[in-house]
Parts: structure tokens; C-alpha cells; sequence
């Protein structure tokens, strides 16, 4: 038995085929890429349009346990 021929039943894609294939799989993640970083520049956008506001803390100055409470039990 020759060594040089495929021992596999499934075809044999010539190497300048799968180069192709790659290619063209290496292009379409790019380009997946591409629309997402686009939609969020999209986003960053529109984030960049909003003032930021403070968020509400959860206990106000004037909600504070007394000075003699340590807060442990």
C-alpha cells in the first residue's frame, strides 16, 4: 500500500482550497467583528449623550445610627 494516498474515504480538499476556505471564513469572523464593534460605538454613543448622574447612596447623613452603636452584635 502507497503511503502517499489518503487512508480516509472522505475527500481530500487540495491545499490552495483550504487556503481559500480559511480566507473566506477569516474575513467573515472580521467582518462579525467589524458590526459589533459598530454597534457598540453605537451605544457608546449614545451613552456619551446622557449626563451621568449620581446614584443614590443607601443611607442618607441624617439616617445614621448613633455614635455609640458600633454596628456589631
Amino acid at each position: 500500500m502507497d503511503d502517499s494516498e489518503p487512508k480516509s474515504a472522505g475527500r481530500i480538499e487540495p491545499a490552495s482550497d483550504l487556503l481559500e476556505i480559511a480566507a473566506h471564513s477569516a474575513v467573515s469572523n472580521l467582518l462579525d467583528v467589524a458590526a459589533q464593534l459598530a454597534g457598540l460605538a453605537e451605544d457608546l454613543k449614545a451613552l456619551s449623550s446622557r449626563p451621568i448622574e449620581p446614584r443614590p447612596t443607601l443611607a442618607e447623613p441624617d439616617d445614621q445610627p448613633e455614635s455609640g452603636f458600633s454596628g456589631i452584635i
